[in-house]
Protein backbone atom coordinates (compact mmCIF):
# COMPACT_ATOMS: atom_id res chain seq x y z
CA UNK A 1 0.00 0.00 0.00
CA UNK A 2 1.34 3.13 -0.64
CA UNK A 3 2.00 5.94 1.72
CA UNK A 4 -0.43 8.64 -0.04
CA UNK A 5 -3.13 5.53 0.89
CA UNK A 6 -2.21 4.68 3.87
CA UNK A 7 -2.56 8.45 5.77
CA UNK A 8 -5.84 9.22 3.07
CA UNK A 9 -8.97 9.88 5.69
CA UNK A 10 -12.30 10.38 3.62
CA UNK A 11 -13.58 12.91 3.50
CA UNK A 12 -16.90 12.40 5.69
CA UNK A 13 -14.48 11.32 9.04
CA UNK A 14 -12.39 14.27 8.31
CA UNK A 15 -15.75 16.45 8.47
CA UNK A 16 -17.24 15.18 11.58
CA UNK A 17 -13.82 15.99 13.65
CA UNK A 18 -13.72 19.27 12.15
CA UNK A 19 -17.24 19.86 13.50
CA UNK A 20 -15.77 18.29 16.72
CA UNK A 21 -12.40 20.61 16.77
CA UNK A 22 -13.18 23.51 15.78
CA UNK A 23 -12.07 26.73 17.45
CA UNK A 24 -15.11 27.40 19.28
CA UNK A 25 -15.34 23.99 20.69
CA UNK A 26 -18.61 23.77 19.45
CA UNK A 27 -20.29 22.33 16.89
CA UNK A 28 -20.66 25.09 14.79
CA UNK A 29 -21.50 25.36 11.33
CA UNK A 30 -18.06 24.25 9.44
CA UNK A 31 -16.37 27.10 7.66
CA UNK A 32 -16.50 26.79 3.59
CA UNK A 33 -12.82 28.19 3.46
CA UNK A 34 -10.98 25.52 6.29
CA UNK A 35 -13.23 22.71 4.81
CA UNK A 36 -11.87 22.91 1.48
CA UNK A 37 -9.12 22.43 -0.40
CA UNK A 38 -6.55 25.94 -0.87
CA UNK A 39 -6.87 27.00 -4.02
CA UNK A 40 -2.98 27.42 -4.22
CA UNK A 41 -0.27 25.49 -2.72
CA UNK A 42 2.86 27.20 -2.40
CA UNK A 43 5.35 26.63 -5.16
CA UNK A 44 8.16 25.91 -3.01
CA UNK A 45 9.36 22.76 -0.97
CA UNK A 46 11.44 22.18 1.87
CA UNK A 47 12.63 18.64 3.51
CA UNK A 48 11.90 18.98 7.36
CA UNK A 49 13.92 15.93 9.10
CA UNK A 50 13.63 14.88 12.56
CA UNK A 51 13.79 12.14 15.04
CA UNK A 52 10.41 11.28 13.92
CA UNK A 53 11.43 11.02 10.43
CA UNK A 54 11.07 12.69 7.30
CA UNK A 55 8.88 15.52 5.22
CA UNK A 56 8.18 17.98 3.35
CA UNK A 57 6.38 21.55 3.64
CA UNK A 58 5.63 23.56 0.55
CA UNK A 59 6.36 27.02 0.66
CA UNK A 60 7.28 30.19 -0.91
CA UNK A 61 10.51 31.98 -0.80
CA UNK A 62 10.83 35.65 -2.17
CA UNK A 63 14.62 34.88 -3.43
CA UNK A 64 16.49 31.74 -4.33
CA UNK A 65 17.66 31.10 -0.91
CA UNK A 66 19.96 28.10 -2.67
CA UNK A 67 21.87 30.51 -3.36
CA UNK A 68 24.02 33.75 -1.37
CA UNK A 69 22.14 36.31 -1.02
CA UNK A 70 24.61 39.12 0.68
CA UNK A 71 22.26 41.63 0.47
CA UNK A 72 19.31 40.16 2.56
CA UNK A 73 19.63 42.01 5.85
CA UNK A 74 16.44 40.74 7.49
CA UNK A 75 14.06 37.72 6.96
CA UNK A 76 10.18 37.75 7.54
CA UNK A 77 8.45 34.27 8.29
CA UNK A 78 4.72 34.88 7.90
CA UNK A 79 2.75 32.02 9.31
CA UNK A 80 -1.19 31.91 7.61
CA UNK A 81 -4.47 31.90 9.43
CA UNK A 82 -6.72 28.69 10.10
CA UNK A 83 -7.98 28.75 6.51
CA UNK A 84 -3.94 28.22 5.25
CA UNK A 85 -4.94 30.76 2.48
CA UNK A 86 -3.05 34.11 3.67
CA UNK A 87 -0.31 33.71 1.60
CA UNK A 88 0.46 37.45 0.66
CA UNK A 89 0.38 39.58 3.81
CA UNK A 90 4.01 39.52 3.80
CA UNK A 91 4.81 40.88 0.13
CA UNK A 92 2.15 43.11 0.77
CA UNK A 93 3.95 44.82 4.10
CA UNK A 94 7.10 44.91 2.36
CA UNK A 95 5.81 46.83 -0.54
CA UNK A 96 4.72 49.13 1.96
CA UNK A 97 8.07 49.36 3.64
CA UNK A 98 9.83 50.67 0.45
CA UNK A 99 12.93 50.03 0.71
CA UNK A 100 13.43 48.45 3.73
CA UNK A 101 11.29 45.71 2.44
CA UNK A 102 13.60 45.36 -0.51
CA UNK A 103 16.43 43.87 1.38
CA UNK A 104 14.00 41.25 3.12
CA UNK A 105 13.90 38.09 2.43
CA UNK A 106 10.20 36.78 2.92
CA UNK A 107 9.60 33.00 3.88
CA UNK A 108 5.61 32.27 3.73
CA UNK A 109 5.13 28.17 4.49
CA UNK A 110 1.83 26.33 4.45
CA UNK A 111 0.89 23.61 6.62
CA UNK A 112 -1.48 21.63 4.71
CA UNK A 113 -4.33 18.92 5.79
CA UNK A 114 -5.19 15.72 4.43
CA UNK A 115 -8.21 17.91 2.42
CA UNK A 116 -5.39 20.15 0.99
CA UNK A 117 -3.49 16.65 0.05
CA UNK A 118 -6.80 15.48 -1.77
CA UNK A 119 -7.58 18.03 -3.43
CA UNK A 120 -4.52 19.12 -5.57
CA UNK A 121 -3.43 15.07 -5.62
CA UNK A 122 0.07 16.00 -4.10
CA UNK A 123 3.07 13.68 -3.44
CA UNK A 124 3.07 11.29 -0.19
CA UNK A 125 6.22 13.01 0.78
CA UNK A 126 4.05 16.47 1.49
CA UNK A 127 3.44 16.88 4.99
CA UNK A 128 -0.50 17.02 6.44
CA UNK A 129 -1.94 17.85 10.05
CA UNK A 130 -4.88 17.79 11.56
CA UNK A 131 -7.31 21.43 11.42
CA UNK A 132 -5.99 22.27 14.44
CA UNK A 133 -3.17 20.36 15.21
CA UNK A 134 -0.55 22.51 13.19
CA UNK A 135 -1.23 25.48 15.34
CA UNK A 136 0.02 23.95 18.33
CA UNK A 137 2.86 22.00 18.01
CA UNK A 138 1.42 18.69 17.42
CA UNK A 139 2.43 15.65 14.83
CA UNK A 140 1.78 15.59 11.15
CA UNK A 141 -0.73 12.76 10.01
CA UNK A 142 2.00 11.69 7.63
CA UNK A 143 4.10 10.66 6.06
CA UNK A 144 6.02 11.27 9.69
CA UNK A 145 4.40 12.57 12.85
CA UNK A 146 6.87 15.60 12.87
CA UNK A 147 5.81 18.56 14.72
CA UNK A 148 4.68 22.12 12.66
CA UNK A 149 7.32 23.64 15.21
CA UNK A 150 9.92 21.34 12.97
CA UNK A 151 8.95 22.88 10.26
CA UNK A 152 10.00 26.42 11.53
CA UNK A 153 13.00 24.91 13.18
CA UNK A 154 14.12 23.85 9.55
CA UNK A 155 13.68 27.20 8.18
CA UNK A 156 15.44 29.05 10.89
CA UNK A 157 18.41 26.47 10.05
CA UNK A 158 18.27 27.43 6.74
CA UNK A 159 18.69 31.02 7.72
CA UNK A 160 21.40 30.92 10.15
CA UNK A 161 23.50 29.27 7.53
CA UNK A 162 26.36 32.09 6.70
CA UNK A 163 27.27 30.96 3.57
CA UNK A 164 23.86 31.95 2.15
CA UNK A 165 23.03 34.91 4.38
CA UNK A 166 26.35 36.25 5.55
CA UNK A 167 24.72 40.05 6.32
CA UNK A 168 21.64 39.26 7.83
CA UNK A 169 21.09 40.77 11.28
CA UNK A 170 17.63 39.98 11.97
CA UNK A 171 14.81 37.37 11.53
CA UNK A 172 10.97 38.30 12.19
CA UNK A 173 8.55 35.86 12.77
CA UNK A 174 5.12 36.95 12.46
CA UNK A 175 1.32 34.88 12.43
CA UNK A 176 -1.99 36.49 12.32
CA UNK A 177 -4.85 34.59 14.12
CA UNK A 178 -4.04 30.85 13.99
CA UNK A 179 -0.84 32.04 12.85
CA UNK A 180 -0.53 34.43 16.12
CA UNK A 181 -1.41 31.60 18.07
CA UNK A 182 1.47 29.19 16.23
CA UNK A 183 4.09 32.15 16.79
CA UNK A 184 3.43 32.50 20.79
CA UNK A 185 3.57 29.11 21.43
CA UNK A 186 6.60 28.88 19.24
CA UNK A 187 8.41 31.77 21.18
CA UNK A 188 7.72 29.95 24.20
CA UNK A 189 8.63 26.06 23.84
CA UNK A 190 10.79 26.42 20.18
CA UNK A 191 13.69 24.83 19.65
CA UNK A 192 15.17 26.29 16.58
CA UNK A 193 16.28 29.64 17.82
CA UNK A 194 19.42 28.63 19.16
CA UNK A 195 21.18 28.50 15.56
CA UNK A 196 20.06 31.83 14.58
CA UNK A 197 21.63 33.24 18.35
CA UNK A 198 24.87 31.48 17.93
CA UNK A 199 24.92 33.43 14.36
CA UNK A 200 24.34 36.89 16.18
CA UNK A 201 21.10 36.94 14.30
CA UNK A 202 18.37 38.78 16.36
CA UNK A 203 15.02 37.09 16.34
CA UNK A 204 11.56 39.32 16.81
CA UNK A 205 8.12 37.67 17.06
CA UNK A 206 4.95 39.77 15.72
CA UNK A 207 2.00 38.02 17.45
CA UNK A 208 -1.11 39.02 15.49
CA UNK A 209 -4.68 38.77 17.19
CA UNK A 210 -4.52 35.80 17.85
CA UNK A 211 -7.59 33.79 19.32
CA UNK A 212 -5.80 32.53 23.06
CA UNK A 213 -2.37 32.91 24.67
CA UNK A 214 -0.44 30.01 26.10
CA UNK A 215 0.15 31.31 30.70
CA UNK A 216 2.63 30.26 32.49
CA UNK A 217 0.48 29.97 35.48
CA UNK A 218 -3.63 29.01 37.01
CA UNK A 219 -4.12 32.89 36.59
CA UNK A 220 -6.94 34.05 34.33
CA UNK A 221 -8.19 37.98 33.44
CA UNK A 222 -11.62 36.46 34.10
CA UNK A 223 -12.84 33.03 36.59
CA UNK A 224 -13.82 30.12 34.80
CA UNK A 225 -16.46 27.73 35.85
CA UNK A 226 -15.48 24.55 38.04
CA UNK A 227 -16.29 22.38 35.61
CA UNK A 228 -13.77 23.83 32.96
CA UNK A 229 -11.17 21.63 33.93
CA UNK A 230 -8.97 21.93 31.35
CA UNK A 231 -8.44 26.17 31.74
CA UNK A 232 -4.81 25.27 32.12
CA UNK A 233 -4.35 22.51 29.73
CA UNK A 234 -1.96 22.80 26.24
CA UNK A 235 -2.39 25.49 24.67
CA UNK A 236 -3.58 27.55 26.98
CA UNK A 237 -1.04 26.62 29.52
CA UNK A 238 1.73 23.86 30.34
CA UNK A 239 -0.53 21.35 31.74
CA UNK A 240 -2.48 18.03 30.01
CA UNK A 241 -1.01 16.25 26.91
CA UNK A 242 1.67 18.12 25.44
CA UNK A 243 2.92 17.71 22.11
CA UNK A 244 6.10 15.06 21.95
CA UNK A 245 8.26 18.48 20.32
CA UNK A 246 7.42 20.21 24.37
CA UNK A 247 7.05 17.13 26.11
CA UNK A 248 10.39 17.15 27.67
CA UNK A 249 10.01 17.68 31.49
CA UNK A 250 9.28 21.54 31.60
CA UNK A 251 9.95 24.16 34.28
CA UNK A 252 7.34 27.01 34.12
CA UNK A 253 9.53 29.33 36.18
CA UNK A 254 12.64 29.51 33.73
CA UNK A 255 10.38 29.18 30.70
CA UNK A 256 8.66 32.25 31.56
CA UNK A 257 11.73 34.07 32.78
CA UNK A 258 13.13 33.32 28.95
CA UNK A 259 10.16 34.17 27.20
CA UNK A 260 9.42 37.32 28.84
CA UNK A 261 13.15 38.30 27.81
CA UNK A 262 12.36 37.13 24.17
CA UNK A 263 11.35 40.48 21.67
CA UNK A 264 7.66 40.37 21.32
CA UNK A 265 5.46 42.12 19.85
CA UNK A 266 2.10 41.89 20.74
CA UNK A 267 0.09 43.60 17.38
CA UNK A 268 -3.59 43.79 18.23
CA UNK A 269 -6.78 45.53 16.22
CA UNK A 270 -8.50 47.76 17.96
CA UNK A 271 -12.05 46.61 16.12
CA UNK A 272 -11.14 42.74 16.27
CA UNK A 273 -13.55 42.97 19.05
CA UNK A 274 -16.20 40.60 18.17
CA UNK A 275 -17.56 38.56 20.53
CA UNK A 276 -19.32 36.53 18.55
CA UNK A 277 -16.71 36.14 15.26
CA UNK A 278 -16.94 33.00 13.90
CA UNK A 279 -13.34 31.67 14.34
CA UNK A 280 -13.05 33.14 17.81
CA UNK A 281 -12.13 30.37 20.00
CA UNK A 282 -15.38 30.67 22.33
CA UNK A 283 -14.32 27.74 25.03
CA UNK A 284 -14.67 28.06 28.36
CA UNK A 285 -10.78 27.80 28.66
CA UNK A 286 -10.41 30.35 25.99
CA UNK A 287 -13.54 33.48 27.65
CA UNK A 288 -11.34 32.84 31.10
CA UNK A 289 -8.71 34.93 28.99
CA UNK A 290 -11.50 37.79 27.53
CA UNK A 291 -14.56 37.86 25.40
CA UNK A 292 -12.70 39.29 21.92
CA UNK A 293 -8.93 38.80 20.38
CA UNK A 294 -8.47 42.88 21.49
CA UNK A 295 -9.21 42.25 25.05
CA UNK A 296 -7.45 39.09 25.49
CA UNK A 297 -3.93 40.68 23.76
CA UNK A 298 -4.34 44.07 26.26
CA UNK A 299 -5.67 41.36 29.20
CA UNK A 300 -1.93 39.16 28.37
CA UNK A 301 -0.06 41.95 28.10
CA UNK A 302 -1.28 43.05 31.96
CA UNK A 303 -0.67 39.42 33.05
CA UNK A 304 2.65 39.69 32.07
CA UNK A 305 3.42 43.08 33.60
CA UNK A 306 2.17 42.37 36.33
CA UNK A 307 4.47 39.06 37.19
CA UNK A 308 7.42 39.29 38.78
CA UNK A 309 9.51 36.63 36.74
CA UNK A 310 12.14 38.70 35.02
CA UNK A 311 12.68 41.46 32.61
CA UNK A 312 10.10 41.98 30.17
CA UNK A 313 11.36 42.51 26.44
CA UNK A 314 7.35 43.42 24.97
CA UNK A 315 5.23 45.73 23.87
CA UNK A 316 1.72 45.96 22.50
CA UNK A 317 0.83 48.18 19.47
CA UNK A 318 -2.47 48.82 19.42
CA UNK A 319 -3.73 49.25 15.28
CA UNK A 320 -6.81 51.52 15.50
CA UNK A 321 -9.75 50.89 13.17
CA UNK A 322 -8.40 47.17 11.89
CA UNK A 323 -10.58 44.33 12.40
CA UNK A 324 -9.62 40.43 11.79
CA UNK A 325 -7.06 41.18 8.96
CA UNK A 326 -3.79 39.96 8.19
CA UNK A 327 -2.87 42.39 5.64
CA UNK A 328 -4.46 45.43 6.82
CA UNK A 329 -2.60 44.67 10.42
CA UNK A 330 0.91 43.81 8.74
CA UNK A 331 0.51 46.80 6.21
CA UNK A 332 -0.74 49.50 8.93
CA UNK A 333 2.16 52.05 10.45
CA UNK A 334 2.07 49.72 13.69
CA UNK A 335 2.83 46.61 11.11
CA UNK A 336 5.53 47.82 9.31
CA UNK A 337 7.33 49.46 12.14
CA UNK A 338 6.98 46.15 14.24
CA UNK A 339 7.90 44.12 11.25
CA UNK A 340 10.63 46.67 9.13
CA UNK A 341 11.81 49.37 12.68
CA UNK A 342 10.14 51.74 9.78
CA UNK A 343 8.32 54.74 11.11
CA UNK A 344 6.31 54.01 14.12
CA UNK A 345 3.13 53.24 15.93
CA UNK A 346 1.57 56.62 16.29
CA UNK A 347 -1.88 55.14 17.08
CA UNK A 348 -3.56 56.90 14.19
CA UNK A 349 -6.60 55.25 12.29
CA UNK A 350 -5.20 54.13 8.95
Amino acid sequence: MSLYRRFRRPFAALLLSALVLLPTGTRAAPDPEVLTSVPIVQDGRLTVTATEGEGTIPLHVSRDWTEPQPEVTRALVVIHGWPRRDLKSGEYAAARAGAAGQQTLIITPQFLTQIDIDGHQLSADVLRWGLNDWIFGYGAQGPAPLSSYDALDAILARLADRRLFSNLTIVVIAGHSAGGQFVQRYAAVGHGQASLEQAGVHIRYIVANPSSYLYFSQERPAPAPASCGKVNHWHYGLDGRLPPYVSEPLVPTALERAYRAKDITYLLGTADNDPNHHQLDRTCAAEAQGDTRFARGLDYFAYLEGRSAGPLNQRVFEVPGVGHHSSLMYGSACGVAALFDLGSCDGKAP
